[in-house]
């Protein structure tokens, strides 16, 4: 055993037959790309990666920052069938947050690159916005000197990363019928085929999935682009074609029939329907912030464990909102896939503040296993052992794990 498998307690429970999918009734919600809230997640994640790769080439090592806040004022719109419509007051976005704007006599242009980073990721992302669609405002205030020179210390001696938090993650899997068949529906709704083929969906969409017993149901919000539907009949008849093609779509998922609505609140006139310019709720109606959306496995589930921590916007070096909620999810997916014996698993990281990263103050990892539906919840020795490896493997990865998230390969929302 190594000095770092000492200093790390991992506490292995194990949990009763009942979860989640056994309960009569289950909640699943994702909010799609285009949603305020997801494009608050997307813009300061992606601003975070930028300047990761600003750090890392001026200086030869991220810096400290933390620019996980940031707040989108809708605009106001009046949209029309045929023609489009129009905007006529701005969508604001505005960022805040603290960042390292100088080391040692060398300085980086945070606002230019988080003007630039928005900028970029609204133009690939969110088809039928213009850039005068939109007002960008920065509020990066600079990083404490003495968490800019920590950052440095830390880096020059080659230790893990201290956490900069108090703060816990937490993780779960597998995923069960009900959260598979929601993605499926976002997915359905974000692919590309589809919407080259039917360019009247718009980015903004949101999957609110509930199970009754075995019966799934989903109600779906998808935002209409009034240049491409012509009247509200044709309005109509597009939203019957999208909703049979969710059907086909989460059916396979599911592995049963879904019940899917398309936006339920719709009525018999013109303006009285969820037609946009955009695609777009934000607009005119909705706003957006970060933190009030998908955790990091891409869902809101209140039937299971969640942190309310926003990952998205922390650095990936030392913020522990960002790593624990990543390496608890990941951990809890390992042993799942590893270990026959096991159902489901979940996984509670607590730091605090000054312990190294990967020396969590608490790691619980709480299983139930297929043997619990017959009562019996018992792990035998060899099975502990295993997960108390697979517990330390993950642990010890942690230092590293900032490399994958600047590559933006791993979504966060």
């Amino acid at each position: 055993m190594t000095a770092h498998d000492r200093r790390v307690n991992v506490v292995i429970t194990t949990l009763g037959p009942d979860s989640p999918t056994s309960r009569p009734l289950e909640i699943v919600e994702r909010k799609g790309l285009g949603h305020p809230d997801t494009i608050c997640d997307a813009l300061v994640e992606n601003l975070s990666r930028a300047l990761c790769r600003a750090y890392l080439e001026r200086f030869g090592l991220i810096l400290h920052h933390n620019v996980d806040k940031a707040l989108l004022v809708g605009g106001l719109a009046r949209p029309r069938f045929g023609g489009g419509g129009e905007l006529l007051e701005p969508i604001e976005i505005h960022l805040a947050g603290r960042a390292t704007r100088e080391l040692r006599g060398a300085s980086i242009d945070v606002d230019a690159i988080a003007r630039e980073a928005t900028s970029t990721w609204l133009g690939e992302n969110l088809r039928h916005l213009r850039a005068r669609d939109v007002r960008i405002h920065t509020h990066i205030r600079p990083t404490s000197p003495d968490l800019a020179e920590l950052f440095v210390r830390s880096h020059a001696t080659g230790a893990a990363p201290l956490a900069n938090d108090t703060s816990f993650g937490v993780g779960f899997a597998p995923l069960d019928r009900l959260e598979r068949t929601v993605l499926a529906a976002d997915a359905a709704l974000h692919d590309a085929d589809l919407r080259r083929a039917m360019p009247f969906i718009g980015d903004d969409t949101k999957v609110m999935g509930v199970r009754t017993g075995e019966a799934l149901a989903l109600t779906v919000a998808c935002a209409f682009v009034g240049a491409h539907v012509r009247d509200l009949g044709d309005y109509v008849a597009k939203k019957a074609i999208l909703r049979e093609h969710l059907r086909e779509a989460t059916a396979r998922a599911a592995g049963s029939a879904v019940d899917v609505v398309v936006n339920s609140a719709d009525g018999d006139s013109d303006d009285s329907v969820y037609l946009t310019v955009t695609g777009l709720s934000a607009e005119g109606g909705d706003d957006g912030q970060v933190g009030r959306g998908n955790r990091i496995n891409g869902l809101i589930t209140p039937g299971r464990p969640m942190s309310l921590e926003a990952a998205a916007g922390k650095n990936p070096v030392s913020h522990v909102g960002k790593l624990y909620n990543l390496a608890a999810e990941r951990l809890a997916r390992a042993i799942c896939e590893e270990l026959d014996a096991i159902d489901e698993a979940y996984c509670a990281l607590v730091s605090r503040i000054g312990r190294p990263i990967d020396e969590p103050w608490v790691a619980e990892i709480a299983l139930r296993t297929r043997a619990a539906r017959s009562g019996d919840a018992t792990l035998d020795e060899a099975t502990r052992a295993r997960i108390d490896a697979i517990a330390h493997e993950h642990l010890a990865s942690l230092r590293e794990l900032w490399r994958e998230l600047v590559t933006g390969d791993r979504p966060l929302w």
